[in-house]
């Protein structure tokens, strides 16, 4: 379960993999729409483990890529491994969050991006979205947003192989 603002435009199974795509309803001042993403995917190894090969993975597709802050905690009944990075597309300047838990060799990996400049006015927002999820219920379904079907058999797949191994 994840909650998102009931403004946002949020499409549920966009791409295999995707289980959320969402983007706020008007830029910030800086010009750049905020989004999050929740993706979902198989994992061999342990959450550091993993977390590290993907981190390897986004610095080296990001342009003039800088990882700001990186942390380990427990998020509700799970552990999480949480970045904070920058980077440039294009002439914007961009931040991520991203937060990570790895359930049953599934990774779950919610990412919020906005540009640099706007980031004080969208970090609390991604926070309270990252305190939503839930990786072992249906993607949406909150306070904040409409109740929406459980995973698709699409999505559920991308991780069906590695739970029946």
């Amino acid at each position: 379960m994840i909650a998102l603002p009931p403004t946002w435009r949020h499409t549920s199974d966009p791409d295999r993999g995707v289980l959320v795509a969402a983007r706020g309803p008007v830029a910030g001042a800086t010009g750049v729409v905020p989004l999050v993403r929740l993706e979902v995917s198989p994992v061999t190894g342990t959450l550091p483990a993993w977390r590290a090969r993907d981190l390897r993975a986004v610095a080296s597709r990001r342009a003039d890529f800088e990882l700001e802050e990186e942390e380990d905690y427990e998020l509700g009944d799970h552990a999480v491994s949480y970045r904070r990075f920058g980077y440039r597309r294009g002439d914007d300047d961009l931040t991520c969050e991203q937060w990570a838990w790895l359930v049953d060799r599934c990774g779950y990996t919610l990412t919020g991006t906005v540009g640099r400049d706007d980031y004080g006015d969208y970090s609390g927002l991604f926070e309270a979205v990252a305190s939503s999820f839930s990786p072992l219920a249906s993607p949406l379904a909150s306070p904040l947003a409409s109740p929406r079907d459980a995973l698709s058999s699409r999505s559920a797949t991308a991780c069906g192989s590695v739970r029946s191994s």
